[in-house]
């Protein structure tokens, strides 16, 4: 009986260690490091929105460009120093510049990084963008951040911000 009883114990305190193993190991893969996993399908992804976002701007496509955008209360916007704005100033300001882009020269993001936290994700890059309006070339070196959340409609911007850059 006392055989009986040790087995028992010691099928019990097995399964509660294989369970505890399995429930750390299930967390670790459901809620990964947030921080240090690369996320490389999602990062692929928001490569793939920002290409479709310039894509967009070449084409001078202002609708597919708005549609890239997580408008709503929450969305917000820093440039030029200015103080924050929202989604209608930053739709109106997206049509009205790019709008009025009649060629691209250049469009290149220079040191680009993209940062996937699960569903969120940052990239940043330095704008080295040439804008022809009209007659006029227009050289944009930015520092610029675009943040993304995904949603069932794929990666959104939920919020820009553009610096000068400075050399």
């Amino acid at each position: 009986m006392n055989t009986k009883l040790a087995v028992v114990l010691m099928m019990i305190f097995s399964i509660i260690i294989i369970g505890c193993d399995n429930e750390d190991d299930n967390n670790q893969i459901n809620n990964r490091d947030i921080i240090t996993y690369e996320f490389p399908e999602e990062k692929q992804e928001v490569m793939d929105t920002f290409g479709a976002i310039a894509q967009s701007i070449i084409d001078g496509d202002m609708d597919q460009l708005i549609s890239f955008h997580a408008y709503s209360p929450k969305f917000t916007e820093f440039k030029n120093g200015e103080p924050r704005n929202g989604a209608a100033a930053n739709e109106a300001h997206e049509r009205n510049v790019f709008g009025a882009v009649t060629e691209v020269v250049k469009f290149d993001a220079n040191d680009l990084q993209i940062a996937v936290y699960g569903d969120v994700a940052n990239l940043t890059f330095h704008s080295d963008f040439h804008l022809r309006f009209g007659d006029d070339l227009v050289i944009v070196n930015d520092q610029i951040t675009l943040l993304f959340v995904k949603t069932s409609n794929g990666w959104k911007m939920v919020h820009e911000h553009h610096s000068p850059l400075t050399s």
